[in-house]
């Protein structure tokens, strides 16, 4: 019998959804990855000033240094932590237009 290995899922692995469009994200070609992050700081208007500053923070903790697929481009960690800090049903409703765009590949409104 072999055991599965214990770690904690990552924040986005709650909502089938949301994994799935960051997902699609994370194996996007720069130029789709580039539309995403612009698309995905339009978030900003929905998140309280103090999350975004605690946002800052994070970007210039990880910039570089960490091991997530995004960590090595500052717009993308604040786009993704800006969407992590979003309420569920925010992140929901930008995952899944996230997804159409990525599909599309179209990020027109």
């Amino acid at each position: 019998m072999s055991e599965q290995p214990n770690y904690s899922k990552r924040w986005y692995d709650r909502d089938p959804i949301l994994k799935e469009a960051l997902e699609l994200l994370r194996i996007s070609n720069d130029e789709q990855k580039d539309k995403a992050k612009d698309f995905m700081m339009k978030l900003q208007e929905d998140v309280a000033q103090d999350v975004i500053e605690r946002i800052y923070q994070i970007v210039t903790q990880y910039q570089g240094k960490g091991n997530r697929w995004y960590d090595n481009d500052p717009v993308m960690i604040k786009a993704v932590e800006m969407l992590r800090q979003a309420d569920p049903k925010t992140q929901r409703v930008a995952a899944l237009k996230l997804l159409l765009a990525l599909e599309k590949n179209s990020f027109e409104d």
